[in-house]
């Protein structure tokens, strides 16, 4: 009875040696890695794994898009686990190699080496301080002088109560 136990159990994880080994070689092996590429001081090992992270959210996202197509592809699950070790295995540099040659020519204008995505940051709070204000109005002044200052100043007044809260200055109209 020993033998077939341990045979049974052999076959299962055979047959699901994509379901065990996928998670363990996608995020497991690239998250310890990517810990100790955050302690070390070489950059060549961050840019490795960040590259991997962005190739990873890549995949992940097609496979959420084609969702109801990839179903139907019996070897997917295999090809993408093949895949992935040649993308984490750094021997390989498979990371780097598509980020190269594919993803980066998307993102990437030629001509002023700038990335072309559509992400605008928050804007931060430029003065947290009074001083910091009281500088800044005091710069304004002597660049554009006193006149200047005075129209910004008429301008605030006339557009009507402001509220304040800690990410800045907004109108009551965008509070929600």
């Amino acid at each position: 009875m020993g033998g077939n136990g341990g045979t049974a159990f052999l076959k299962v994880v055979l047959q699901n040696f994509d379901i065990l080994a996928g998670p363990v070689v996608s995020l497991v092996y690239p998250l310890y890695a990517s810990i100790r590429a955050i302690e070390t001081k070489s950059p060549i090992d961050d840019q490795q794994w960040l590259t991997y992270w962005v190739l990873y959210s890549l995949i992940t996202l097609f496979e959420l898009t084609f969702a109801k197509l990839i179903e139907w592809i019996p070897f997917w699950s295999y090809a993408k686990l093949i895949a992935t070790c040649w993308l984490v295995i750094p021997y390989f540099s498979g990371a780097a190699y598509v980020y190269e040659h594919f993803v980066r020519p998307t993102f990437v204008s030629a001509q002023n080496q700038t990335v072309n995505v559509w992400y605008v940051p928050k804007k931060k709070v430029t003065f947290s301080e009074k001083e910091d204000i009281i500088t800044a109005a005091e710069k304004y002044i002597q660049e554009n002088g006193s006149g200047a200052f005075q129209e910004i100043i008429n301008k605030a007044e006339h557009r009507g109560p402001k509220i304040r809260d800690n990410y800045g200055i907004f109108e009551n109209e965008y509070q929600y």
